[in-house]
């Protein structure tokens, strides 16, 4: 199996169990690790025989704009809409990552990874 990663996208979002959290919002960071064979792709050099990752890009966007209160729920949609719409990925990572989460302390952030894989 090989691998695409997506590190670091940055989406402002209203995601938490905190009134303030859901009308203020807050900075988040999505790491995405997909496994696929790229054998083809690698021969081809053609976009239809890949993942996309600007369709990758796309699902992350929508999804952290649909409010959650928790990072476990916005993370399992994202992955479960790979696994829909994105049939050449055999396994996914998910990272979600909240930035200066309103813990009381100083803390860069708080995240959480979903991993799934086709069966």
């Amino acid at each position: 199996m090989d691998t695409i990663n997506l590190n670091n996208i940055r989406v402002y979002a209203y995601h938490g169990c905190l009134p303030e959290e859901t009308k203020i919002g807050s900075d988040y960071r999505v790491d995405i690790s997909v496994d696929a064979n790229l054998d083809i792709s690698a021969k081809s050099d053609e976009l239809s025989d890949t993942v996309d990752y600007v369709h990758l890009n796309k699902i992350v966007k929508e999804e952290m704009a649909i409010a959650s209160k928790l990072l476990e729920h916005v993370a399992k949609r994202i992955i479960d809409r790979i696994f829909s719409e994105l049939e050449m990925v055999k396994k996914a990572k998910v990272k979600v990552a909240k930035v200066n989460p309103p813990l009381g302390g100083d803390v860069e952030d708080v995240n959480i990874t979903l991993s799934k894989k086709r069966d």
